[in-house]
């Protein structure tokens, strides 16, 4: 039986740039950037004190108040992009099948924000004091659960917990789930919402954050010499992937398809990514494989791109062992340049703006790079925007623990 072909229908994100995929898009294309001195709490004795946080998030929009109560700051981001999502692919659940419609959504950390909330007061107040809600508002699963309850879904539903991969892997599962026959709909995708005082901390004790408070717009320099960390950041993307003929049988309006999808293990360190970019590649060359293409077929590249030192060279030299001798003249660019790093929901903000690169047939500028670094020698897409017909891209997320996962999209012929 030849194998489900599945496209992308519908897409929601909140991020730092603001509550929308125009919102994102506008401020990607235009290089402007979401990352500001943190309000979410007080951090003015920390190392680190700048971040990107969705600060226009006004849950109330999307959720009732009763059950705002209930979900935790990343639920809260996950249920509202799905909700737009759903809304932009046109998709009424009430007529489809419920049992052949499922949601897989990433997440790095879940409810951390609950966690940290109610150890406070279990130590200030004592036990009889916890939330009786704590559990159901940090598990990872709680994004995905909500979501299917919304929608009054029962097809697979899970949630992935891979670090910084984890978004990209749920949507590979998600293309899997369609492609098995086991659903016709899958809304898949990101959240993390850990811009909190214990995993700022906690980061900072790793040397892994940038430490550019007075300068934050500029902080996140993804491949440039000067890169000093990663800027941490929140929010969450969502999208539908549905089978084609579905999709086709009801008149849906087609983003692009989704076309092959790879992932791999560093198996090594449990934070340093493989200085060779080994595994990084075999993840690319397996959704390649996946896809039934070519490394000559690549056209654009949305990479992991995390500003970190380590990590952007691995990546580059992953690219290199895949691409050969045409690296140099792919595109590249860093979507964490303008919004930081959203951990567990990266990837899917990342495929959500790779999606409409391709639509508006536009790369985006990985912003903040001025200063090149001899061992980050690609096409980075410097600071501004470029014009391209794009019809095949691949966006990577590589995790620690050596989670590396790469999914690729292109143009529905």
């Amino acid at each position: 039986m030849a194998r489900r072909r599945v496209v992308i229908t519908g897409m929601g994100a909140i991020t730092p740039l603001g509550n929308s995929t125009a919102e994102l898009w506008d401020g990607l294309v235009n290089g402007r950037s979401g990352i500001q001195p943190i309000s979410l709490f007080d951090c003015s004795n920390f190392e680190t004190r700048i971040a990107g946080q969705c600060l226009a998030f006004d849950p109330a929009r999307w959720i009732d108040f009763k059950l705002v109560k209930r979900l935790d700051r990343f639920a809260q981001f996950a249920l509202a992009a799905a909700i737009d999502a759903v809304a932009d692919s046109g998709l009424t659940f009430a007529r489809e099948d419920p049992f052949r419609a499922g949601v897989i959504i990433g997440s790095g950390i879940g409810g951390l924000k609950e966690l940290e909330t109610q150890h406070g007061r279990l130590w200030e107040k004592g036990p009889s004091k916890v939330s009786a809600f704590t559990i159901p508002k940090l598990m990872v699963n709680a994004a995905s659960g909500n979501i299917c309850i919304h929608f009054g879904l029962r097809g697979p539903s899970s949630a992935v917990a891979t670090a910084c991969a984890s978004a990209t892997n749920a949507m590979g599962d998600a293309l899997r789930c369609i492609q098995r026959d086991e659903a016709d709909i899958m809304i898949t995708g990101g959240s993390e919402a850990a811009v909190v005082a214990i995993s700022v901390a906690a980061f900072n004790a790793m040397h892994a954050l940038s430490v550019r408070n007075d300068d934050p717009a500029r902080a996140s320099r993804p491949f440039d010499r000067d890169r000093d960390g990663f800027v941490l950041s929140e929010g969450a993307a969502v999208l539908v992937f549905e089978e084609l003929e579905h999709a086709r049988r009801r008149g849906a309006r087609i983003l692009a398809e989704v076309l092959g999808f790879g992932c791999s293990s560093d198996g090594g360190h449990i934070t340093q990514p493989d200085e060779n970019g080994t595994c990084a590649a075999m993840a690319m060359q397996k959704c390649l494989a996946d896809a039934g293409l070519s490394p000559e077929d690549v056209e654009y590249i949305n990479a992991h791109g995390t500003s970190t030192p380590l990590g952007d060279v691995a990546e580059t030299r992953a690219i290199k062992r895949v691409l050969g001798g045409r690296a140099g003249r792919v595109p590249v660019t860093s979507t964490k340049s303008s919004i930081g790093h959203l951990l567990g929901a990266s990837g899917a903000v990342e495929l959500v703006a790779t999606v409409l690169s391709i639509l508006h047939r536009t790369a985006t500028p990985t912003i903040n790079y001025c200063t090149p670094d001899p061992q980050c020698d690609l096409d980075y897409v410097p600071n501004q925007p470029r014009d391209m017909r794009i019809r095949r891209a691949m966006s990577n997320s590589f995790g620690f623990g050596g989670h590396n996962a790469c999914i690729m999209v292109g143009e529905c012929q």
